[in-house]
């Protein structure tokens, strides 16, 4: 199983070309409102709601599964142009059968099998 993860300091993030060609994978009808105040990108918002908080649409929406063929395939496709404001990147193989979780240290990130803990 391939899953997406960011390799520097910073945190995860697509470009915007990355999260427009995700969203288009979608099939999410959007429109791109330019806005250097919100961390240097973009804001996208459904098709006939520019501007309308409820019709945001927010990259962090797709951050939950990393392993999203649709998002493998992007990453794969762009390479160092999917980066977004202050992320590297990578794509690491994990074994099919294994359980696992993101660990992320200041928006470093590295995926570990999961395992029990009791406290």
């Amino acid at each position: 199983m391939k899953v997406v993860i960011n390799k520097c300091f910073g945190g995860f993030s697509l470009s915007d070309l990355a999260f427009e060609k995700l969203l288009k994978k979608k099939g999410v009808a959007f429109v791109r409102a330019e806005d250097e105040a919100v961390n240097f990108n973009s804001n996208y918002y459904e098709v006939g709601h520019k501007g309308e908080e409820n019709y945001f649409i927010s990259q962090y929406d797709y951050y939950e599964n990393r392993s999203d063929p649709d998002l493998i395939a992007v990453v794969e496709e762009l390479q160092e142009k999917a980066n977004g404001w202050a992320a590297e990147l990578a794509i690491v193989d994990v074994p099919d059968e294994v359980k696992w979780h993101i660990h992320e240290y200041d928006g470093i990130e590295h995926v570990a099998e999961d395992h029990r803990i009791w406290s």
